[in-house]
């Protein structure tokens, strides 16, 4: 399945809802389960009010559902594929995609592409560490910077040197602590793009003091366009990532470069601590997947564009800077 978040008018602000993508049309899946629950005989008022408990407007709190939300989806995709003219479909255009974990429960961002880390230690001019091979190292982002798809990424005030970055992220469906290796795989609930946006010169100065990074990362991140779950994907290991800026490749590499695997990530994250529904666990960028890797740095109106085998394309337009 491809569960998004999308937006829906409501009084004050829009209100989120959670759906499934289905050739280029959203199940709304709120609304489906109620219309369900109608035509089985079950009073409309109470119908609406029993979809909405079962299917909150929250990601993370539909993924804390387990099994039975995934299998309830599945089942309501199955019922509604042959009935497109129903109600409790739409369109993105209609109602705007959302980033798929608007609120995500945490954002662990790793480094797992040897290529890129080398890259970086010798524009720095620095040996490359032996002790990156003995754990997969991450910081920790900001859990609700996410930018919706196809919306205006802000300039931050503090930089001149604006970069993308061209990863893979899964997210955590289960509830674990200590996870093995060999189990990491349950506990995985979907993948998803990731932009992880920098400011490089904020960056650069904030991780000389050993701490960080905190501005150079945490004013937006770019996630979606959906939640792909693993059954969608044949290979995680060999899927095709390309970063585009104004239709001009800038970088291209595969998801079987990496030299953590995600098990790896998250059995090393769930060490001594507990994973939760809705984590979000970053691969790091691809080799060659980054303007500090190329030297060439975004400008104010790029159109920024990364694309991923089975996961699709996730846009996104780069603001003004602010007025000094």
């Amino acid at each position: 399945m491809k569960l998004v978040s999308f937006a829906v008018p409501a009084p004050g602000e829009p209100e989120a809802r959670i759906g499934c993508v289905v050739r280029d049309r959203v199940l709304d899946l709120r609304a489906a389960h109620a219309w369900s629950l109608i035509e089985q005989g079950a009073e409309p008022t109470a119908a609406r009010r029993l979809a909405e408990a079962f299917f909150p407007a929250d990601m993370v709190h539909f993924l804390e559902l387990g099994e039975v939300g995934m299998l309830q989806a599945r089942a309501l995709v199955e019922s509604f594929a042959s009935r497109l003219d129903a109600e409790v479909w739409t369109d993105p255009g209609r109602h705007p995609l959302l980033s798929p974990l608007p609120r995500a429960a945490s954002l662990r961002d790793f480094l797992a592409f040897e290529a890129h880390v080398r890259r970086g230690y010798e524009r720095r001019g620095q040996p490359f560490p032996d002790l990156w091979y003995e754990f997969p190292v991450y910081y920790k982002g900001h859990p609700r910077s996410f930018v919706a798809p196809d919306d205006e990424v802000p300039w931050p005030s503090s930089t001149e040197r604006f970069d993308y970055e061209l990863e893979l992220a899964c997210v955590i469906g289960r509830r674990g602590r200590d996870i093995p290796v060999e189990r990491a795989h349950e506990y995985i609930a979907g993948y998803c793009i990731l932009n992880d946006f920098s400011a490089r010169d904020v960056q650069m100065r904030e991780v000389q003091l050993r701490l960080g990074p905190a501005k150079g990362k945490d004013f937006a991140t770019g996630l979606g366009p959906w939640l792909v779950t693993p059954d969608e994907l044949s290979d995680a290991r060999d899927l095709e990532m390309v970063a585009r800026v104004n239709g001009e490749e800038w970088s291209r590499g595969n998801s079987g470069t990496s030299h953590w695997t995600f098990a790896q990530m998250i059995a090393h994250a769930s060490r001594d601590e507990t994973l939760f529904p809705g984590d979000i666990l970053g691969s790091g960028t691809v080799g060659g997947g980054c303007g500090y890797e190329l030297d060439r740095w975004l400008e104010p109106g790029d159109l920024v564009e990364l694309e991923i085998t089975g996961l699709g394309q996730l846009r996104h337009r780069v603001g003004p800077r602010p007025a000094r």
